[in-house]
């Protein structure tokens, strides 16, 4: 049965239903009310339609829901059963056979619930760098003059021109003839000079190879090459050749793509699952039937004031020829833990009220017993039910609203059934007191 329509039929149901008792309720004889002699009557044959049992009537006829001829009900089983053998509500088993229902035993199964969501892919920003300028100068030349371009850690990125450069490297040069005239490195003064000088070509950004090349030629050069500190791709470049360079300048932005973030957006109903260290797939649309495998490694501690959702960040490696690029949409899902060996059974054969979730249970003979249930994790059309049911049962998985519809209907038969009894024997009780 389609869920969009359950809702409509059952109040069908109960509407038609309680035409059938109404005309119930106005039957003396139906209900088995003493005669003025004080004798009682039998009770009058009761009417009801195969297709449609909770409708029920005093005189025969026709179904007001479906048209069909009205039969004679068994007395015998007109009500709940209360024989030793069977327990809950009785029902024909032409009516059963009528009504399509379908049983199946309760089973233990593995179970793992999947939160499916969307995410952007985004550069993983421990692995993001920025290369700014550390001293005043001119970008002489560029040897990285696109953005997308790979580039390796020490890779010249620019020649830069700098009058404070130059001087410094003279500087240097000086303090290492200075030392060598003094007999070596060894005296204490041209030591310290030697590393000054060096630490300051260090610190604004030239390599340690630049230092060991200016050496070699014992000269200064007009132009020095800033590299790059980190491997990676270009992002952005933020420098033109010929330009006049600040200290503070971004120059680059480069980021290691190897591995990169899955960011997604998940339901306060879902935190359960997306936790930290939990397993995800992650899907791109153009690339079809090929996962990704990541993980979960962040579960933002607050939550969106306005979409009511937590930030989940997956960590996924990328692929050689980097097939997750930053901004991309993916199709993401992800997994709990395993539930081993639980009780489960199929989500359809559950009827959730609001305030009460049932099962219906067939008990053998044509009884079926409704039963409260208390249900933990969901997944593959399975849910789990901690309470209530044991494992080899007969669980009804179709047409359980119906029967549920006829249980609630036959219980309030009865109470109106045992309401006239009462009142009889409390008139007597009165008459023969006076």
């Amino acid at each position: 049965m389609k869920k969009g329509i359950v809702v409509p039929l059952v109040l069908f149901i109960l509407a038609a239903g309680s035409a059938g008792l109404w005309s119930f309720m106005h039957s003396p004889h139906a209900r088995g009310v003493q005669s003025p002699d004080g004798h009682a009557h039998e009770a009058k044959t009761m009417y009801n339609c195969a297709m449609h049992p909770q409708y029920i009537s005093d005189k025969p006829g026709n179904c007001p829901i479906c048209g069909m001829k009205l039969v004679p009900m068994d007395k015998g089983k007109a009500g709940v059963a209360t024989n030793d053998s069977a327990s809950g509500i009785h029902i024909d088993p032409t009516t059963v056979q009528n009504m399509g229902v379908r049983t199946e035993l309760v089973e233990r199964r593995d179970l793992r619930t999947e939160i499916r969501t969307s995410g952007k892919v985004k550069v993983d920003e421990s692995k993001l760098t920025i290369v700014n300028a550390r001293v005043m100068g001119y970008a002489e030349k560029l040897n990285v003059a696109v953005t997308g371009q790979k580039v390796a850690k020490g890779q010249a990125l620019l020649e830069l021109y700098s009058p404070d450069l130059v001087s410094t490297q003279e500087e240097y040069l000086q303090a290492l003839r200075y030392a060598k005239g003094m007999g070596g490195m060894e005296e204490t003064g041209s030591r310290e000079l030697v590393e000054s000088s060096r630490r300051r070509l260090l610190n604004w950004g030239i390599s340690a190879a630049e230092i060991k090349t200016l050496e070699s030629l014992g000269h200064a050069r007009n132009t020095l090459a800033i590299a790059s500190p980190a491997s990676g791709v270009v992002l952005e470049k933020m420098v033109v050749q010929g330009q006049n360079i600040t200290p503070g300048m971004e120059l680059y932005k480069i980021a290691d793509l190897s591995k990169v973030w899955v960011v997604a957006s998940i339901y306060q109903r879902d935190l359960a699952v997306a936790r930290s260290g939990a397993e995800a797939d992650v899907e791109m649309s153009y690339l079809p039937g090929k996962p990704f495998k990541g993980k979960v490694t962040f579960v933002s501690p607050v939550l969106d004031e306005q979409t009511k959702t937590a930030e989940v960040r997956i960590e996924v490696a990328n692929t050689p020829s980097l097939d997750l690029k930053p901004e991309m949409f993916a199709t993401v899902r992800i997994h709990s833990a395993i539930l081993r060996k639980v009780v489960a059974v199929p989500e359809q054969a559950i009827i959730r009220s609001g305030r009460r979730t049932i099962a219906i249970i067939a008990t053998g003979g044509g009884y079926f017993e409704p039963r409260e249930v208390k249900l933990g994790a969901a997944a593959d059309d399975y849910v789990e039910v901690v309470e209530g049911l044991r494992e080899g049962e007969k669980l009804v998985i179709s047409s359980q609203f119906l029967i549920d519809s006829e249980s609630n209907l036959k219980a309030a038969i009865q109470q109106l059934q045992a309401a006239p009894a009462e009142d009889s024997a409390t008139r007597m009780d009165s008459g023969m007191g006076k």
